[in-house]
């Protein structure tokens, strides 16, 4: 079966959206989490959607005209939140410096550098 592109624009991909105060003022910024590069900015939220909603189009459209794979989106449910991690042990001794300074745990500060 040959996926077109209203196949593609029916899956459920994930959406990524962060809300944006900078230099450039106020406005939200979103991300398609499974199409790399694929991404789009609005001044409200739904003028964002309406944008990775383009976005989405003119990716996939693109990667269908020349025959290049498009990724699917991942079950979420077989994601537990949970992994191990080896580390230098001047890195775990950092970080843990890191976050005691900051009063928190060890693993909520690994999250919040991870979440940078």
């Amino acid at each position: 079966m040959k996926k077109e592109l209203e196949y593609y624009m029916k899956l459920p991909y994930t959406r990524m959206i962060r809300e944006i105060d900078d230099e450039g003022g106020h406005y939200y910024h979103g991300t398609i989490l499974e199409l790399e590069g694929c991404q789009s900015t609005g001044d409200t939220i739904e003028e964002l959607n309406d944008n990775l909603v383009e976005a989405m189009e003119s990716y996939i459209a693109v990667k269908l005209e020349y025959g290049l794979s498009i990724p699917e989106p991942v079950d979420d449910s077989k994601y537990s939140g949970k992994f191990v991690i080896r580390l230098p042990k001047l890195l775990h001794q950092r970080l843990a410096v890191e976050a005691s300074r900051e009063g928190v745990s060890l693993n909520q500060w690994a999250l919040y550098k991870l979440a940078q």
